[in-house]
Formats: structure tokens, C-alpha cells, sequence
């Protein structure tokens, strides 16, 4: 490919349909760890004094997150960065702005984790370019079969134990049905807010540091956001994948906080039949031999510093490099959720 241009794409039309989900420097076609510039352009660091979690922009003034990233409405001292690659080196094709409303789901539970899913409006509208442009966002009916392919991304960390990654990550993960994924949390802890990713085997997945952040499908030349980094039982870990807030389900609360502009929201269709329809939690025989665990225990853990919870990562580590916990340290493992402390009290980073 030659030189992409910069070129700004029009933001007038009354729907994000015609901009949506288009990333011109995404030749993505297998897994990989480093993601290059503006690959995924709606990708958005949330901070304080440092990276605590992701979001992804869906217009030219609105961001999608996760709603245990922001236990308050105050506004004060966030900064929303966009088309940023390397949180240690240059960002040449970076813009910031400062949030001006934060609207979280009414129905939020901190103990379970439904509806984990937030809204952050901007201080001013953005320009976008090949580096910073807004996603589809999958509507209301869209289907995501067992085993098809998503991808996730974020700055979260890489190792449990470890640090925040510097440059952004991606990792690809399929589709773990709900009853598949109920199977590996206790039964009806998956609610149909909810979407599952990941491995049976584990080593790949989000982390601490990515909450907040995408996850997202290709359909056609667009891509579909089909879920919001929410909380995991561990990093990566075999038979518990990664848990997403579905995005389908807020298309009406979404379009009723955002009147005008609003996001272009695509129905995306799995094609065939969909394995988890049928599927019985004897299937699998919990090879692992890991038993249910109790219901989520804070995803996002409060600081003496501040009240923020701690992010989740993108991880692709091994397997011994898997985490029990989302970077808590010691302790009996349990379902965190991936939101990084900043760096006032955030600092256990991303594990991706």
C-alpha cells in the first residue's frame, strides 16, 4: 500500500453509517500482538494521571465505555485520547479532549456486572482521519454465532503481575455462546446482556488496563462493535473466557442519550446455525476440572487515591504467564473486573 491520506471524511450526515466501522490502514488477517498504526481507529485512552481504561469512539463527540470504569459523574481531570498508538513515545496523529457528561446505565450492577456499559460525551466534536474514526455498533437483533472471529483491543496488561503495554494491543478471539459461557461462570451469571470471547485452552485475552475497551467483528467492509470490555475470572485462563457487555442490547437507551448524530448501528448476522443453541454444560465435561465460581466480585477496585476501578488488558500470554485474578495480586482467584488504576492509584496496568 502506498501513503494513506488524511483526509478528513465528512461528519454532517444525520447518521454515522456512511463513516462508521471504515479503517483504511486494517489489513488485518491473522492474530498478532503489536497493532499498527490507525489499524483500529476508534480506539480511545481514558486517563487521569495515566491510562486506567479504554473506550472507542462512536461519533464525532460521543465515546462507549464501561460503566464500572466510572463509579462517579464528576467529570473533573479526565482526558478521552484519541488516534493514540505508544503511551511512552510520539502520537503524531493523537487529539485529546476533556469529558464534559458522563451517563452510565441506570441499571448497572457493580455486583453482577450487567449492563456494564457507559457514555462519554466530549468537550468538542472531532475531526476524523484515518487515524480517528468512529465504529459501527452492532443493533438490536445482531447475532454472533459460537466460534466466529472478534477481535479485542487495548493497553491493558500483558503478563498478570505485569505492566501496562506501551503500544496498543490486539488479540483475536472467538465467540463463546451464553450457555457455553454460563457453563464456566454458574449458572445464569451470564445474563443476556452479556457476550463472551475467548479459548477453551486460555492464553489470549483481555486483561486489567482494557476495560471499556472494543470488541469487535468484520461484516462486509465495516466494523461491528459486539461488545464492551467488562470483567473475566483471571487473564486468559482456560475455560473462562473474557466477558463483554453485547451492544445490541443498548441500542434503544444509546439512540435515547444520543438525539442527534447518532451512531451508525449495523445488523450484523452470524451465518449458519449456531452450536450454542444446543449446548449442554456435560459437553465439554469441565476437562480442566475447574469448578463454578461464586458471583463477580468488583471488577474495578477501589484506591485510597481514588474511588476509580482498575482496567482490564489484552493478553496474549502463555500459559504461564495466565492470571488468577485481574491483577490484584494473591488472594483466592475471582471474576475482576479489567479497569487499570491510574497512575495516582491505578498503576496495576493491563494484562492482554
Amino acid at each position: 500500500m502506498g501513503q494513506p491520506s488524511n483526509t478528513a471524511l465528512n461528519i454532517e450526515a444525520s447518521s454515522q453509517l456512511d463513516v462508521c466501522g471504515r479503517a483504511p490502514l486494517n489489513t488485518k488477517i491473522v492474530g498478532g500482538v503489536d497493532a499498527a498504526p490507525g489499524t483500529w481507529p476508534w480506539q480511545a485512552s481514558l486517563q487521569t494521571s495515566g491510562h486506567f481504561c479504554g473506550g472507542s469512539l462512536i461519533n464525532n463527540l460521543w465515546v462507549l465505555t464501561a460503566a464500572h470504569c466510572f463509579p462517579t459523574n464528576d467529570t473533573t481531570g479526565f482526558t478521552v485520547f484519541l488516534g493514540r498508538q505508544d503511551q511512552a513515545g510520539s502520537n503524531p496523529n493523537e487529539l485529546s479532549r476533556t469529558i464534559s457528561r458522563i451517563v452510565c446505565h441506570p441499571d448497572y450492577s457493580g455486583s453482577t456486572y450487567d449492563n456494564d456499559i457507559c457514555l462519554l460525551q466530549l468537550s468538542s466534536a472531532v475531526d476524523f482521519t484515518d487515524y480517528i474514526a468512529p465504529v459501527c455498533l452492532a443493533a438490536d437483533g445482531s447475532t454472533f454465532n459460537s466460534g466466529i472471529i472478534n477481535w479485542v483491543t487495548g493497553w491493558g496488561h500483558t503478563s498478570f503481575g505485569g505492566s501496562l503495554a506501551d503500544i496498543l494491543q490486539e488479540v483475536d478471539l472467538p465467540i463463546v455462546g451464553n450457555r457455553e459461557c454460563n457453563c464456566n461462570y454458574g449458572e445464569r451469571q451470564i445474563t443476556n446482556n452479556m457476550i463472551c470471547a475467548g479459548l477453551s485452552a486460555g492464553g489470549k485475552d483481555s486483561c486489567q488496563g482494557d476495560s471499556g475497551g472494543p470488541l469487535v467483528g468484520k461484516q462486509g467492509v465495516q466494523w461491528v462493535q459486539s461488545g464492551v470490555v467488562s470483567f473475566g475470572q483471571g487473564c486468559a485462563f482456560p475455560n473462562f473466557p473474557g466477558v463483554y457487555a453485547r451492544v445490541s442490547e443498548y441500542q434503544a437507551w444509546i439512540n435515547g442519550i444520543i438525539t442527534t448524530n447518532q451512531p451508525g448501528f449495523v445488523d450484523f448476522r452470524s451465518a449458519g446455525t449456531d452450536s450454542d443453541a444446543t449446548f449442554n454444560c456435560g459437553d465439554q465435561g469441565r476437562s480442566l476440572g475447574l469448578a463454578p465460581v461464586g458471583p463477580p466480585r468488583g471488577r474495578s477496585r477501589p484506591t485510597v487515591a481514588s474511588s476509580l476501578p482498575s482496567p482490564a488488558n489484552v493478553t496474549t500470554t502463555t500459559t504461564q504467564g495466565r492470571s488468577l485474578g485481574r491483577g490484584f495480586g494473591g488472594g483466592a482467584p475471582g471474576p475482576w473486573g479489567r479497569q487499570f488504576a491510574d497512575q495516582d492509584s491505578r498503576d496495576d496496568g493491563v494484562e492482554g
